[in-house]
């Protein structure tokens, strides 16, 4: 079943897989172990969301059986067999509100396969068509489309690599779904239906809308689809009727725009698009974990240096004057420090120091006689506060 499997999906594949797999372990190590919380959280949010999706399909739809549907079952045993699949998922028949379409789920090990019944009553004229959809779907249970993403999730948000592998799946699936068919103008009439509607499709000019292909070029259109997971419809009409067409190439500048759009997967597409919405919650609470004490961190040294740097009057008074006088100043007015210079500063005569408040505790200022001269070194209590003291007044004995 190779020769079912789209090419550049199997380079897309591996470097997803490589990149996803490397940044969980990055991930894992950097929070020590703390990811391994957020994808728990995340995962059971998938799992309620998914069991009721589950529950309501096993609760409203038709299920293909011997003795339910059975013409439509036989089509999709058939497209299984085909397929190589020797257990064929259980597969729906379910009311879509005018939409038409199908999907492939998992929950908890088992696959099911869900198709539309408008798209079934809108193949009257052309049963084969159906089984277009039966085999894009089972495309996606059988390359591993649904369980693969996880391990290539944080990989998958990138730009331009995410959407590039999504519309990659999507051509596979197309060839799955044609392996299915009995003719190239059948799958080709099947996607024309997600276009013209349930009538209109019988009259599409397949080939001249395949042509379209050619006139929708240029930077915005390059760029829309550059961002997102389904390729253009005219395409997958042109590759079904053609599977070796070669596609037209794309505005350049399009890929430079599409580096800044990170892909955020088919969300609202069904449970694909499910389960890429929890993975990119877990994601994002796994990222945020690692960032916020980082930028809490810079936020406070930022405050400390900013303590420091304000206080070189004060320090630099203080020092002529016990320099000159060979004494303590009582004030900070004795050694010639404004009111205005000392705002934010408590002054200690005892010890001729510095006080500062700040939002990780008080930031102490001290002097020392090194051979007659004054050396200026800053302390402070508690962890936050230690790692946060300016590299320029840190003590020997805070690094240690």
């Amino acid at each position: 079943m190779e020769k079912l499997v789209y090419p550049k999906e199997r380079t897309l594949g591996t470097i997803t897989l490589v990149v996803g797999v490397i940044a969980w372990l990055l991930l894992i190590l950097g929070t020590v172990g703390v990811a391994l919380l957020f994808v728990l959280l995340g995962f059971i949010g998938y799992l309620f969301a998914q069991s009721a999706l589950i529950a309501w399909l096993r609760g409203t739809g038709v299920r293909l059986s011997e003795d339910q549907l059975p013409q439509l079952y036989m089509q999709y045993l058939q497209c299984c067999e085909k397929l190589e699949i020797n257990e064929p998922p259980e597969a729906y028949l379910l009311q879509g509100d005018g939409m038409m379409n199908a999907f492939a789920t998992r929950f908890l090990g088992r696959n099911f396969v869900i198709v539309l019944a408008d798209t079934v009553d809108a193949m009257n004229d052309l049963p084969d068509g159906v089984n277009f959809y039966f085999g894009h779907e089972l495309g996606h249970i059988k390359q591993g489309h649904l369980t693969s993403h996880i391990w290539r999730a944080p990989a998958l948000c990138l730009p331009l690599i995410g959407a590039a592998y999504s519309r990659a799946q999507e051509y596979t699936c197309d060839m799955h779904g044609l392996a299915c068919c009995n003719s190239q103008e059948t799958a080709a009439r099947a996607l024309a239906v997600l276009a013209a509607g349930a009538d209109k499709w019988r009259t599409v000019n397949l080939a001249g809308y395949a042509r379209q292909t050619m006139s929708n070029r240029g930077f915005f259109a390059d760029l829309h689809e550059l961002i997102s997971g389904y390729p253009w419809l005219t395409k997958r009409v042109a590759r079904a009727l053609n599977p070796d067409i070669r596609m037209p190439g794309r505005n350049p500048f399009s890929y430079l725009f599409a580096l800044f759009v990170p892909y955020s997967g088919r969300l609202g597409g069904g449970a694909a698009g499910l389960g890429m919405l929890m993975m990119s919650v877990a994601l994002i609470g796994i990222l945020a974990a690692v960032a916020l004490p980082s930028y809490q961190d810079y936020v406070a040294r930022a405050e400390l240096t900013t303590k420091w740097v304000a206080s070189a009057p004060l320090r630099s008074a203080l020092g002529n004057y016990y320099a000159a006088n060979e004494e303590v100043p009582e004030t900070l007015a004795a050694a010639g420090v404004g009111a205005a210079q000392s705002v934010g500063f408590e002054y200690d005569a005892d010890s001729m120091s510095l006080r500062a408040q700040t939002k990780v505790g008080e930031f102490l200022i001290q002097p020392s006689d090194n051979d007659g001269k004054v050396v200026w070194n800053c302390y402070g209590e508690g962890r936050k506060m230690k790692k946060a003291l300016p590299t320029a007044c840190r003590s020997k004995e805070e690094d240690d």
